[in-house]
C-alpha cells in the first residue's frame, strides 16, 4: 500500500470535519435552512440511522453497534487497500475510507452524522447528506466501473 494512500484518508476525514464544524458552529447559529439555489438548501441535520436515515439508532447500543459495524468495514477495505495492485482503486478505497471515518467520528462524539446538503425539486427532497457521504457514494461507484468493466473484465 502507497504511504499517500492513509495520508489522504486522514485528510479526507479531517476536511469533511472542518466543514462539518464551520457549518455547525458559524453556518447555522441560529440553526436554519439557508435556501442556496431553487433546487439546493443548507441545513443542519443529525442522521441517527445508515444511508438516508434507515435504522435509525436513538440509543446507545444502536450508536455503537453502528460504529463498531463501520470500523469493521472500514479495516476490511483497509485490508484490501494494502493489496490494491493500481492507483485507481487505491484512490476509490481511500475515498470510501476517508468518508467512512469520518462519518464514524460524528457517531462516536455526538451519536449522529452531520448531514447538511439539501437537493430538492418539485416539493421533493433527497436526504440530506455530506461531503463525506458524497465521497463514499463516488468512491464506491468508482470500485463497480472497474468490477464491471475493468481491464481484467476485457474480453480476449
Amino acid at each position: 500500500m502507497q504511504r499517500w494512500a492513509l495520508i489522504f484518508i486522514v485528510v479526507v476525514a479531517v476536511l469533511d470535519q472542518i466543514s462539518k464544524q464551520i457549518l455547525i458552529r458559524i453556518v447555522f447559529e441560529p440553526p436554519r435552512v439557508i435556501e442556496v439555489m431553487p433546487f439546493f438548501n443548507l441545513v443542519s441535520v443529525r442522521n441517527t440511522g445508515i444511508s438516508f436515515g434507515l435504522f435509525g439508532a436513538d440509543s446507545q447500543l444502536g450508536r455503537w453497534v453502528l460504529v463498531a459495524v463501520a470500523v469493521v468495514i472500514m479495516i476490511a477495505l483497509l485490508v484490501w487497500l494494502m493489496r490494491a495492485g493500481s492507483t485507481y482503486i487505491t484512490v476509490a478505497l481511500v475515498m470510501v475510507i476517508g468518508g467512512a471515518a469520518s462519518n464514524v467520528i460524528d457517531r462516536a462524539i455526538s451519536g449522529a452524522v452531520i448531514d447538511f446538503l439539501d437537493f430538492h425539486a418539485y416539493g421533493i427532497h433527497w436526504p440530506a447528506f455530506n461531503f463525506a457521504d458524497s465521497l463514499i457514494v463516488l468512491g464506491t461507484a468508482m470500485l463497480l466501473y472497474d468490477g464491471l468493466f475493468g481491464p481484467s473484465r476485457a474480453l480476449r
